[in-house]
């Protein structure tokens, strides 16, 4: 599908599509095209190494034996994406199916099925615009809110246990976010040219975090799957979070473990960076690659005077499946 946006702008671009090597100064049209009934598989992997420092100062303790607690999670999930109602000149109607979710944990906490794995076999559908914009998120929240119920133990305390919906949230949520996000996207991008964006942050913690992004065109490459865009992208801790971004779970409840016995959670620090191939002739993501690290400081309850440091370092994928 070619969206109108590529009509509007065809005559505007003839004059500076010159070359297909992606030149300083030529601009490329970026938009996300679906063909009736062709389905693509992505694969989506969200993993992060945890590492608790107890006594960051030393004060506490003259042995350093336990002192940093470390501990890992990762996701591992399968989406497949259905146009079910293409419009050329608009709105495109897509249905996702879970097709596999699994989690792995190598702490004893959370050793439970997490709450996130009963999505494999779940539908819902979502509507997008050319430019990548996901439209009508509606389907897609309402699922996050049936999944957060999940997440608790039964009995009438409200006990959360660990879970990986943030992670989920961060894959889905933001699909296309470095093609949706370009400011004047009929103007086109050239090589070199930086934009900006807010990704989530997902964390073992109960939070709501974000990102800044900032995106950069690095090169366009010649390929016999078409020209691929990398488009490199650099992340910071921002200042703030979108109202419009969703939340799971509601009311007032205690997270188990770790994460729920700490307490009053300062994020410190974020600094990472990641890469996406964007083939701009198909109007797909490829793949895409990202990395950061996030320090938090801590709080320890019954007036202990410690902070714990937490160091979080996580990766994110997502690959195109044959």
């Amino acid at each position: 599908m070619k969206t109108v946006l590529t009509i509007i702008t065809t005559s505007l671009l003839l004059g500076v599509f010159a070359g297909c090597n992606g030149a300083a100064g030529e601009k490329e049209l970026f938009s996300v095209d679906f063909q009736e009934a062709q389905t693509l598989r992505y694969k989506f992997v969200s993993s992060r190494d945890i590492e608790v420092d107890w006594d960051p100062t030393g004060r506490m303790s003259k042995s350093n034996k336990n002192r940093v607690a470390k501990s890992s999670e990762s996701m591992e999930m399968v989406v497949a994406y259905t146009p079910i109602e293409v419009d050329p000149y608009g709105l495109t109607t897509i249905k996702a199916a879970c097709k596999s979710v699994k989690v792995r944990r190598s702490s004893r906490e959370g050793r439970q099925k997490d709450a996130i794995e009963s999505l494999s076999g779940k539908t819902f559908t979502f509507t997008v615009g050319p430019t990548g914009e996901i439209e009508d998120y509606s389907q897609l929240d309402n699922l996050i809110k049936e999944i957060g119920k999940k997440a608790f133990r039964p009995g009438r305390a409200r006990i959360k246990e660990p879970d990986m919906i943030g992670d989920f949230l961060a894959t889905q949520w933001f699909l296309w976010d470095s093609v949706s996000s370009i400011e004047k996207p009929v103007e086109g991008v050239s090589v070199g040219q930086t934009w900006g964006s807010k990704l989530s942050v997902p964390t073992p913690m109960v939070s709501r975090q974000a990102r800044d992004v900032t995106y950069t065109l690095d090169e366009i490459r010649q390929t016999d799957k078409g020209r691929l865009a990398m488009i490199n992208s650099t992340y910071s801790l921002s200042k703030s979070v979108p109202d419009g971004w969703p939340i799971p779970y509601s009311g007032r409840f205690q997270m188990s473990g770790t994460f729920g016995f700490l307490q009053r959670y300062r994020f410190l620090d974020l600094q990472g960076q990641g890469e996406e191939l964007f083939n701009i002739d198909a109007g797909r993501t490829e793949q895409y690659d990202q990395q950061y690290q996030l320090k938090v400081e801590a709080v320890l309850p019954m007036g202990i005077n410690a902070k714990p440091r937490i160091t979080i370092r996580q990766k994110l994928t997502m690959q195109l499946l044959e």
